[in-house]
C-alpha cells in the first residue's frame, strides 16, 4: 500500500478579485486533511477508485468523462505514462468539509495524484502536481482562479495572481485563526458565476472593489512578512466590507463576524466563495478558545483553530 495526503486551505484575502487577475494570499489548513491510498489489486481487475466516506466504489473504465476524481486519476496515468490500465484500488477518505471554501476537491485530488505518483515510483514535482489538479478545478468551479491547487500542492502560504507562478510568503510572525463553519454549502461556480454577471452589467463598479481588495492584499501581504500580524485583523473586516459590496456575504456569516469581534477578534471575514461555507477569524492562542466559543453559539456547526508559523509549517 502506498498513502499520501494533502491539506484543506483557506484563503485570507483577494477572493473573487483574484479571478479578475487581482492578488490573493492562502494559507493551508495542515488539521484538515485528505487521504489516498493505493494498493495492488488482483491481474486484470482494472483500476477503481473507492470513496470510502461516501460508500462509493467507481471502475475507472466505467466512469464518465465529467466525473471529477476518474479525470484526477486518467490525467495522471497519463503523466506517469503507465498505460496499459494498472490494476490498483484508489482509497479515499478526507476529513475537509465539502463546499466549505476549504478547498476539498484540490486536496483530494491532490492526494490522488501523490499517492499515484508514489506507487508508481515517480513523485512528481509541486508544479505539476497543481497543473494536473487544476484540469479538475475546472469541473468544480467553471473559472477557477488556480489558487486552491497552487497553495494545496505548495502546501506552503502563497501569494498568487492568476497566470503567474506562486509566490511562497515569508512569514515574519506567528498567527492563529479561527475557521467556522456556517453549514451552509457554498458551490464556488454558483457565486463566481454570479458575480460574472455583475461584473458584466456594471463593470466599472466591479473593477474598483477589486483594485480595492487588491490594495488590502498587498497590504496583508507586508504584513504577513514583517510580523505586524496584528494589523491584518482591520485588514480583514475591510475586506469583508468589500465582499459584502459584490453580494457574496450572508446574514449568518455576518452575524458571525459580529460574534467574533465581541468575543476577541482582531477581524474577522467570510473566506472562499461567500454565501455560505466558512468565516475566518484572526485570534490569538490566548483569544482563540473564547472566540471558537462564541461562534459556535452564534451557529457555526464546527469549529477549527489553525496556526501558520514562521517556518511555514
Amino acid at each position: 500500500m502506498t498513502t499520501a495526503s494533502a491539506s484543506g486551505k483557506v484563503i485570507l484575502f483577494g477572493e473573487h478579485a483574484v479571478v479578475y487577475g487581482r492578488p490573493a494570499i492562502a494559507v493551508p489548513v495542515t488539521e484538515l486533511r485528505a487521504r489516498a491510498a493505493v494498493t495492488d489489486a488482483p491481474p486484470g481487475a482494472g483500476c477503481a477508485i473507492v470513496a470510502a466516506d461516501l460508500n462509493r466504489r467507481l471502475p475507472l473504465a466505467d466512469a464518465p468523462p465529467e466525473d471529477p476524481l476518474a479525470l484526477i486519476v486518467r490525467l495522471t496515468l497519463a503523466e506517469l505514462d503507465t498505460a496499459p490500465e494498472p490494476d490498483w484500488t484508489i482509497t479515499l477518505r478526507s476529513d475537509i468539509p465539502i463546499a466549505s471554501g476549504l478547498g476539498s476537491g484540490a486536496a483530494v485530488s491532490t492526494a490522488i495524484v501523490r499517492a499515484l505518483a508514489e506507487h508508481a515510483g515517480r513523485p512528481l514535482a509541486p508544479g505539476v502536481v497543481s497543473a494536473l489538479v487544476y484540469e479538475t478545478e475546472r469541473l468544480h468551479h467553471g473559472t477557477p482562479s488556480g489558487i486552491d491547487n497552487t497553495v494545496i500542492a505548495y502546501e506552503q502560504p502563497v501569494r498568487f495572481v492568476r497566470g503567474q507562478p506562486p509566490q511562497r510568503l515569508r512569514v515574519g510572525a506567528d498567527f492563529w485563526l479561527v475557521i467556522a463553519d456556517t453549514g451552509v454549502a457554498s458551490p464556488t461556480k454558483l457565486a463566481v458565476g454570479d458575480v460574472r454577471r455583475a461584473w458584466q452589467a456594471d463593470p466599472a463598479h466591479y473593477e474598483a472593489l477589486f483594485d480595492r481588495i487588491s490594495h488590502i492584499t498587498e497590504a496583508a501581504r507586508q504584513a504577513i512578512e514583517t510580523g505586524q500580524v496584528t494589523e491584518l485583523g482591520p485588514l480583514m473586516d475591510e475586506n469583508q466590507r468589500l465582499l459584502a459590496a459584490i453580494g457574496v456575504s450572508s446574514p449568518l456569516l455576518e452575524r458571525l463576524c459580529v460574534a467574533a469581534r465581541q468575543a476577541g477578534a482582531g477581524g474577522a471575514k467570510l473566506s472562499g466563495a461567500g454565501r455560505g461555507g466558512n468565516l475566518i477569524a484572526l485570534v490569538t492562542q490566548h483569544t482563540a478558545e473564547g472566540v471558537a466559543a462564541a461562534l459556535r453559539a452564534a451557529g457555526a456547526i464546527r469549529v477549527v483553530v489553525t496556526g501558520t508559523t514562521t517556518d511555514g509549517e
